[in-house]
Order: C-alpha cells, then structure tokens, then sequence
C-alpha cells in the first residue's frame, strides 16, 4: 500500500512535469526590467546548483579535449567580455566560463552549469556585435532557466524503472545513469521546441537589457537560415537541432514589439568587433595553409649554413641565420683583372 502511494506521487510528479513551461513561468518573466529578481529555471530538478556546476565542468573537461580551443588573448578576451557583459544582465545564478573553439561551423553552445563554447564561425558570419550577443544570449537563457538538467529530471522520471528508485531512497541506480550519460556530453544539448521558445525570449530580453538591438537577433537567424539553405552542412548539426524556423523567427518579432519597449538608441557594432573579426579570418587562413601541408609528400628542408649575409660597407643584411656564411662584396677599383680574388 505504502508503495502504491509512493508510485502515484511520482506518477503525478511525471504528469506536472510534461506539462508546458508556462505553469512554472514566473508572472514577471516577461517584463525585462525584473530580470535578476524573476523565477527563471524553477521547477523539479534533482540537480542542485552546486551538482549542476560539477556535472558542467566535467562535460567541458571533455570538449576541450576534443575541440581546438583558440588562445589567440585578443579573440578569447573579447569573446568572454561580451559574453560576461551578458550575464550580467540576465537571471543566470551560475558563474560563466567562456572559451572560443576555432572552428568555421556556426555553432555556440552553453552546458549545464555555465560553461559556454563559441565557435569562431559564429565571428565570422556575424555582420555585427548585436548579431554575436543574440546567438551568445540565447545561449545564456538556456543555462538561465536550466534546461539541460531538467531535462535529465524528466527524462529519468518518466523511465518507469527510475520511480521506486528515486522514491524510496535508492539513488545509486540514479549515479550510474548519470554518469553513463557523460559519455556524449552533446546530448545535454537538445531541447524541446518549448525550451528553445523560452531561450528565445530570454536571449532577447538580456540582449535588450544588456544595450543591444534585439532585432539584430532575428537578422542573425534569418541570415543562418537562409544559408544552410543554399549551402546544406554550414551549420553545426547541433546547431541545427534548433532551427531557426519561420515561426520562432515570426515568435521573435512579435516578442519584440510585445515586450520590448524601444530605446532611442541601441549598440548595434564597434569597431573592436570589427578588428576582432580581422583577426579571426587572418588565423584561419593561416591554419588553412598550414592544414593544406601534406605530411606524407616530400618536404625540402634548408641545411644549415644555407642562405648568404651581404656585407656592403657600413650596411649589413642578414639571412634567416647568422651562422651562415658571409661573402664580402669586392671593391672594383681595387681589381683591374677578369679573373677575381675572393679577398681573405
């Protein structure tokens, strides 16, 4: 009996959490001047802050094992301040951490806990620092409102097995399907049309508190959009598990005009962005040549000693070497004769 009233308190707790978001949406959350003070991310979670922030770092331990992070200081510290600038401005509770991968995929993705990746690719499409700070704050309001481990809370809820486990104590069960689940971190990355509805407002709200031109953001997806329909593959396959379809580009709009009262002015570009660009492409290209480099064909390699210094006079230009050799310019008055004398 005892058991048959715990299996009917998780089997409500299941039918609470498939409902939509809206039933634990905070009354304010549409109101960008409460933002820091509005309920964003409640509802069951079996994660805490603390787990979640533990669980993020360990699944960011193995991207960055796999992916080419940049450590150009120029592209990674202005990435993380426009990043950090964001933050500031949103109902995140989690500290971020902000790194740049170097890859022409246009992709930027945030993982439980704060730990946000942006992909050079991103730099490079974007025609402005608005159209940047749109995708890096929809980014932002996924961890804001903690989709990824309430997404795990339900998944492992509506698991029949899971139920008497998580019910009656038996949470080893509950560490081993976690822990199997790090083995592909991407997958804590795939959100419910819902969610992704939700990070979209969200995304839109902290740029607009943050100064930014909100409609920069549904130029961004249109232009993303319009893209991977001429050039399929362009975008990052997790990028594209949420598309920027026709209707969350209409939702996006009517949010704008709806919630979003307009400012006189808004940040739409710096200059800084732009040199940041620039030196975005010049790194590509140089690692383009370099993967260009073909390993396996025969490579000439200069001996040492090879190359010539001239010395003319009062005026020396050196080589790559200094140990190379040095030939004297002879002094033409100084030799009458066709045949000449390399002087000692």
């Amino acid at each position: 009996m005892k058991q048959l009233f715990r299996m009917h308190i998780a089997t409500t707790v299941v039918c609470l959490l498939m409902m939509p978001p809206a039933i634990f949406a905070d009354s304010t959350e549409k109101d960008p001047d409460q933002i820091g003070n509005r309920n964003v991310g409640k509802g069951v979670n079996f994660y805490s802050i603390q787990k979640e922030i533990a669980l993020g770092k360990q699944l960011a331990q193995e991207v960055e094992r796999q992916a080419r992070i940049v450590d150009d200081p120029v592209i990674a510290e202005y990435v993380n301040r426009i990043g950090q600038n964001l933050v500031r401005n949103s109902d995140a509770k989690v500290p971020f951490t902000i790194k740049v991968i170097d890859s022409d995929e246009v992709n930027a993705f945030a993982l439980p806990g704060g730990f946000f990746f942006v992909n050079t690719g991103i730099l490079l499409k974007a025609d402005n620092e608005a159209e940047m700070a749109g995708v890096m704050a929809h980014e932002i309001g996924h961890v804001a409102a903690r989709h990824a481990t309430r997404q795990m809370t339900k998944a492992q809820l509506v698991q029949f097995g899971t139920i008497p486990l998580i019910f009656m104590g038996g949470w080893a069960g509950y560490g081993i399907y976690q822990a199997m689940g790090l083995a592909v971190p991407m997958t804590f990355l795939k959100f419910t049309r819902a969610d992704e509805a939700e990070a979209d407002l969200l995304g839109l709200e902290y740029m607009y508190k943050t100064g930014y031109d909100p409609t920069s953001f549904v130029d961004f997806f249109e232009k993303i959009q319009s893209l991977e329909k001429r050039k399929p593959g362009t975008i990052s396959k997790m990028f594209s598990t949420h598309p920027p379809t026709d209707d969350r580009i209409k939702a996006a709009q009517v949010n704008i005009e709806k919630y979003l009262k307009a400012k006189p002015e808004y940040v739409v570009t710096t200059s800084e962005f732009n040199d940041v660009k620039l030196r975005t492409m010049a790194m590509h290209n140089r690692r383009k040549v370099d993967d260009a480099k073909d390993s396996s064909r025969p490579r000439l390699r200069r001996a040492p000693g090879a190359g010539t210094t001239v010395d003319d006079g009062d005026q020396k230009s050196k080589g790559d070497d200094d140990e190379r050799p040095t030939l004297k310019r002879r002094d033409p008055s100084s030799d009458s004769s066709d045949q000449q004398q390399p002087q000692q």
